[in-house]
Parts: structure tokens; sequence; C-alpha cells
């Protein structure tokens, strides 16, 4: 079976080739089409290929900010047209993102199977001519997977789609993030923390909360916080709220790239994302595959991790006096940190293992290739 994964704006780098990966393990010849990641490494391929096929000239000339983002737009409809033909190798084409879905519902290769992934089924704070358009672009496929099973209510309630389209198929644990061949050591200021430290990883948003969790900060005892990511919202803010803790907060504001993660996650005593909202993040699938406790908002998918795997505790989204109750507590409930920790490795090696989703995966792939012979 010939597969295509497709992800034009290189927005998911780990999930593309861990998927890709797993599918070529399981026997699919598996090309991943994407565009060159320009914040750091990416996994080498294994078993698969790649093709650099979209934003080609703006992955030479590099611009940051605007101009970058303008020149992407300029190439995406020429960069899609020119892979309606790249597609005619493919049984199954299967998208990851369709960056521009107003134009990307019209510019799909005819055919041939479509599988989209809805990592987030609606945009955070989206608009009605997003939501439009993301109708249109999931009415265009034969298949739409989410990642749990509130995501396949919400995206019924929101998106219109039918239940017999709609296939939920976990994410992975990005257990190849345990094994990369040249970890880098934690800087050595950090090194030098002693005790116990409690960390808030990924991209700084605002919707990941991360400014409840600096509330909590100053009545959480015994523990640091990190919070370590690359910032899209303004800092200045969560400094002033990190300031109330006493010192006890520290701020990493960059990219953390995948040979820096291990030395990040072997460190923390436990994971906590106390997100607003989410359909399901990558961190919580990061932590999974390091065994890591966790503390969770109760939203989205975060909530089938909890009740249905024992992996993590729950918190109600925005309740900084639950989360500090709940950090304190696990903070000195030595067996409670390592009951979560051991149902967290349970689940990365069972029912979130590469291997459990490319099984599922293909067997999508193969229902719809009768579906359609």
């Amino acid at each position: 079976m010939r597969v295509q994964l497709v992800d034009p704006p290189a927005y998911t780098p780990p999930y593309d080739h861990s998927l890709a990966a797993a599918l070529a393990a399981a026997g699919a010849d598996v090309e991943l089409v994407t565009s060159r990641f320009r914040h750091g490494p990416v996994p080498e391929a294994a078993g698969y290929r790649v093709r650099e096929h979209f934003y080609r000239r703006a992955a030479a000339r590099d611009l940051p900010g605007r101009a970058g983002t303008a020149l992407k737009l300029a190439e995406h409809m020429p960069d899609m047209l020119r892979y309606r033909r790249v597609a005619a190798a493919a049984d199954v084409v299967h998208y990851q993102w369709l960056p521009v879905p107003v134009l990307d519902a019209r510019l799909l290769p005819p055919r041939r199977p479509r599988v989209l992934t809805a990592h987030n089924v609606i945009p955070h704070e989206p608009s009605g001519s997003q939501v439009r358009a993301l109708r249109r672009v999931t009415g265009a496929m034969d298949a739409v997977i989410v990642h749990s099973e509130p995501s396949a209510v919400r995206a019924v309630a929101t998106l219109g789609l039918s239940p017999d389209r709609l296939h939920v198929i976990p994410h992975g644990a990005f257990d190849y993030l345990t094994r990369v061949p040249r970890p880098v050591p934690l800087p050595a200021e950090l090194a030098a923390v002693e005790g116990s430290v409690i960390l808030c990883f990924g991209l700084m948003r605002h919707y990941k909360g991360i400014d409840v969790l600096l509330e909590a900060a100053a009545q959480v005892e015994g523990a640091e916080i990190w919070v370590v990511g690359r910032p899209m919202i303004p800092l200045e803010p969560l400094r002033q709220l990190a300031a109330r803790a006493g010192g006890r907060v520290r701020i990493v504001p960059r990219f953390v790239t995948d040979p820096e993660i291990p030395a990040f996650l072997e460190r923390a005593s436990l994971v906590v994302l106390p997100y607003r909202e989410i359909d399901q993040s990558g961190v919580l699938y990061t932590a999974l595959a390091f065994g890591k406790p966790l503390v969770l908002s109760a939203v989205g998918g975060f909530v089938e991790v909890a009740e249905q795997h024992g992996a993590a505790r729950l918190v109600p989204p925005g309740d900084a006096q639950a989360l500090t109750a709940v950090l304190n507590e696990l903070l000195e409930d030595g067996p409670a940190l390592e009951a979560l920790a051991a149902a967290a490795r349970r689940a990365a090696v069972g029912p979130y293992s590469w291997r459990a989703v490319s099984e599922r995966t293909l067997a999508l792939y193969e229902r719809l290739l009768e579906a359609r012979a």
C-alpha cells in the first residue's frame, strides 16, 4: 500500500515522522510530503521517504515574521496544484494539516481516498469563516481522524461530520525522544538546581493557562517550577506573576530542540499542563514516553488519559487554588507520584504506542480502499 502523509507547513514533525516510521514498519510504502522545519532537527527517516515539496523559496530565504508568512502564502496555491501530480503515486493521501482551508478544499487531488487528522478539531478562538472553511475541508474527506472521544463529539457538533466518517485513533507517545542519538545536557544553572522540579513545557500561548500555574506557584512548596518554551504571548505579565513566587519559578523563553528535550523531561519530578482548552497535546505524549507523573486540566482528551489509564491527576481549568492543592499533595506523596509514573509508562507502551496507532490507521486505509474498489 502506497501512503502519502502530507503536512505542508511542517506543523508537527514529531507526529509526522513517528507515524511514517510506524506505518513503514508495518509494511506500508510511505512518503512524507512536507516542508523544511526551520526550528531545529527532525527525526531521521526510518524506512520511509521525505519529500520537501512545499514552500521551497520561503525555506531558502528563511525570512522572519510576516515577510516569511507572506512568501509562504504566495507559494501555497501553486505548491498545492503541483502536489496534485505528486499524489498520483499514492493509494491513500493522509493530510496532517491543511493551513489555508478556504483554498485547500478546492485544491485536493481527485480519485483516491483522502484522510485528514484533525489534531485540533477547531482552532482556538475561531471566527465563523474559519469554521465554515473547516466544514468544507472535512466534508471533502473520506475519513477524518480525531484523537479522543471528546474530540469526536466536538467534531460532530461543530463541523457537522457524520459519525461513519469519523474515526478515533489515539495520539502516539513520542518514545523516539527517549533515544535521541546525541542528547544535550541541561544548562549549568538548571543542572545545579536541587530538589523537585515541576515542568510546564511547550510553546507559550494564552490557552495553555501558564498564568494559572504562575498564580498557583506562590503557594506551591518544596519545588521549583520551570516554564520552558518559545513565547507566543507577551512575557512581562508572566514574569510579574513569577516574581510573586519568591524565586521558585524559572522561565526559559526559547524553542527547545529535540536533542535538548530529554534532559528537561528526565529532570522533571512531574509535568503540569494547566490548559484552558485543548483537543490533545504533543507535550502530554512526550511526558508519557518519559513515564512522568502528570497534572492536567480536565479538558478535551486529557480526561481520557486520567480516567481510562490512571496516568494523570485532573484539576478544573483556570482554577489556581485547585492546582495548588494537587501539586502540594503530590509533592508530599512519593507513592502517588510513582503510581502515576507507572501508569504513564504502561499507557505509552500500550494504547498510545505507535504500533497500536499504526495498526488502527492501516486498518482504516484498507477499509477505504475496499470501499473505493
